[in-house]
C-alpha cells in the first residue's frame, strides 16, 4: 500500500539548475588558479586565485583565502580576502575587516568594516546620478 517496487528518486524539482538560477552557487576553490576570462550567470565564490576578468550577473564573494587580482564587474561584491585592480559593482559592495582591497572602484552603495586595509581611488555613483539632468533655466544664467 505505501510500499513501492522502484527505486527511490531524488525529488529534483526544487533544485536550480542552468545558467541564471536563482540560489546557484559557482566556486573556484582554494589551490585553484585561473588566469583569464571568467563569466558567471549566477553566484561565485572565489576562495583561489583569478588573475583576470570577472564578469557576474550575480553576487561576488571572495573568501577570506581567496584572492583576484585584475578586474570584476558584478551587481554584488563581498571582499573577505584580497583584491588588486578595477572593480566594478552595480549596488552594494561590501569590504569586511580581514580584507585587503587596492586599486580603483566604482560602485552605488559602499560599506567598509574597520581594520580592512582599503588603498583605494572611488567613485559612488547610481543611475540616477549618472544622468544628465538639466538646471533650473535661472540656474542657467547664473553660469554664464
Amino acid at each position: 500500500m505505501f510500499g513501492s517496487s522502484k527505486p527511490s528518486e531524488k525529488d529534483t524539482s526544487k533544485t536550480p539548475v542552468g545558467p541564471g538560477s536563482q540560489g546557484a552557487l559557482n566556486s573556484l576553490v582554494a589551490g585553484t588558479l585561473v588566469e583569464g576570462t571568467v563569466q558567471a550567470d549566477s553566484d561565485i565564490r572565489v576562495d583561489g586565485t583569478l588573475r583576470g576578468t570577472l564578469v557576474c550577473k550575480g553576487k561576488v564573494i571572495i573568501g577570506p583565502k581567496g584572492q583576484i587580482e585584475g578586474e570584476i564587474k558584478a551587481q554584488n561584491a563581498v571582499i573577505e580576502g584580497m583584491f588588486k585592480g578595477t572593480i566594478q559593482i552595480e549596488d552594494l559592495l561590501h569590504v569586511k575587516e580581514t580584507a585587503h582591497v587596492e586599486g580603483e572602484i566604482n560602485t552605488d552603495k559602499l560599506s567598509v568594516n574597520p581594520g580592512a586595509k582599503f588603498n583605494v581611488v572611488s567613485k559612488m555613483s547610481s543611475q540616477i546620478s549618472s544622468r544628465q539632468v538639466p538646471l533650473h533655466p535661472k540656474a542657467e544664467d547664473n553660469l554664464r
